[in-house]
């Protein structure tokens, strides 16, 4: 193996190298190499991004929206031309297999195409005749320099799929801190940008720790935050940002359950349980690591879904066979298998051990595999708190009552999904489960990018959610004008009422 790559920092348009003595080293998961060392750029460097984004702003800003979308439309055209070489960077740096890598660079696409959305859904109100000769028109406008705050799970879908394109659309900049451990394929995406037209200074990339992106939370230049990652950290960017003026969107963390009720069709509730479980190794926010069964069906389905587990194909990221791909560093792997160890404490019962999975060829990956436990009572952690990993709990309840009200006592309530042949449930269901993106019949409930991401109470902190109308309203603020012309009679006014004819 050769010497490894520093990384730089995108700044203008433009890598520089960081002056930064502290790098940190991001692997192939798949077998356990060095691949890059990532940079935690300086204060003054974090500096040096705002600025640029800064003083793009008022040109980008001018820039007409139909012109913005001739970019956005010519990159949309480069990520479908580059699918293949982005697809290689996410499977690479992350550990996604083959079809969820694919899959995460079409999300960013898709966050793309929505974007383009952006001359109708910028469209504001207008009314003639408000009052009597007063007409009053809403513009949206935009704000100024946006940072997002990206996790390392989809190094193409939130940075260039839910943050930049819609930012960039309604005329913002923006200062991306990167993940630290998977940070190539956004910058590959944003010389894409470069490539389609972007002006220099629009979108900047940085990589640091949380003690520089800090700087983010109350510098004055920074209008708003969008941040995705965990629930402590979420919490700590909106109360300080929000006390400090700006917007925030923050998307954390999840224990999405599914109930799964005695008519549902077993064979094809296993199949998309496990899809839901291991896609991805666990490691999304939209996982489903919770199945709770009605005890009439959970001995069979339990059976069903360990079969199906055990056919699993773990192995490498970029081998187009493999089902199960590695997580994404040994720090990570670690804390899934201290999970593993938590839930035999507790009591659960451990019916499938990914633990000790070995991999032909590369047996220094960070690998787990499919782990299931099953009879897991409240109150245990294991069954309550994220994992992020390819972990399945079975909770068994006795009605669909008693299971609703399991998953409600959640914290979190990013989604929720019932498996069920029944309308009557299934709307009763939608009606009252916390979770924000629901599923029937669907086991990973995302919305296509038309509608937000809609999580509810401890996975979400903030007003407006990203996509759909939600993003175009968070990357923009209302201006209402109201005006009056006149005739030759009012001209000659001598006095104006108190309240200007508003009313």
């Amino acid at each position: 193996m050769g010497e490894v790559k520093k990384l730089s920092y995108y700044v203008n348009g433009n890598y520089k190298i960081s002056s930064t003595e502290k790098y940190t080293d991001a692997f192939d998961p798949s077998t356990g190499e060095v691949i890059a060392r990532v940079p935690c750029c300086t204060e003054e460097e974090i500096e040096e991004a705002i600025g640029a984004a800064r003083a793009a702003y008022p040109g980008w800003a001018a820039t007409p929206v139909r012109k913005r979308m001739e970019i956005l439309y010519r990159l949309r055209g480069l990520l479908e031309a580059h699918r293949e070489e982005l697809t290689m960077s996410v499977a690479l740096e992350n550990g996604k297999a083959w079809a969820e890598a694919e899959g995460d660079v079409l999300k960013a696409q898709e966050g793309t195409e929505q974007a383009l959305s952006a001359p109708s859904l910028l469209m504001g109100d207008s009314l003639m005749d408000t009052s009597k000769g007063f007409d009053t028109v809403l513009y949206r406008e935009p704000l100024g320099v946006f940072a997002g705050i990206v996790p390392f799970n989809f190094p193409a879908m939130i940075p260039m799929g839910w943050m930049a394109p819609m930012c960039i659309a309604c005329g913002n900049t923006l200062v991306l801190k990167a993940a630290t451990f998977t940070p190539q394929t956004c910058m590959r995406i944003a010389e894409l940008y470069k490539e389609a037209g972007l002006p220099d200074g629009v979108i900047n990339i940085v990589t640091c720790s949380r003690k520089e992106a800090e700087i983010f939370l109350r510098h004055p230049d920074i209008r708003g935050i969008t941040f995705v990652g965990s629930t402590s950290v979420g919490k700590h960017i909106y109360s300080t940002a929000a006390a400090n003026g700006k917007r925030v969107q923050a998307l954390c963390e999840a224990k999405n359950h599914a109930l799964v009720l005695k008519d549902a069709p077993l064979e094809r509730t296993a199949a998309g349980i496990i899809n839901a479980a291991f896609g991805c190794a666990g490691e999304r926010c939209m996982a489903l690591p919770v199945v709770v069964a009605e005890e009439e069906i959970a001995d069979a389905l339990a059976e069903q879904i360990v079969e199906r587990a055990e056919r699993l194909r773990v192995g490498p990221a970029y081998d187009r066979l493999t089902e199960l791909g590695p997580v994404v560093n040994a720090g990570h792997r670690e804390s899934i298998l201290q999970w593993i160890e938590t839930g035999i404490r507790e009591g659960a019962r451990l019916v499938l051990d990914g633990r000790g999975v070995k991999v032909e060829g590369y047996e220094k990956g960070f690998y787990v595999g499919p782990t299931i436990f099953d009879h897991v009572k409240p109150g245990m952690t294991v069954g309550e708190r994220e994992i992020f990993g390819p972990v399945l709990c079975i909770k068994r309840v006795k009605s669909f009552e008693e299971g609703l009200k399991i998953m409600n006592a959640n914290p979190f309530a990013n989604g929720s999904v019932i498996y069920t042949q029944s309308g009557y449930h299934a709307r009763e269901f939608v009606r009252h489960t916390d979770g924000g993106m629901v599923g029937v019949n669907v086991g990973i409930p995302v919305p296509v990018g038309m509608f937000p991401f809609n999580g509810h109470k401890q996975s979400f902190f903030g007003d407006l959610h990203c996509l759909g109308k939600d993003g175009f309203h968070f990357y923009t603020e209302g201006k209402v004008v109201t005006s009056r012309w006149f005739d030759e009679e009012e001209k000659k006014a001598a006095a104006v009422s108190t309240w200007d004819g508003t009313i």
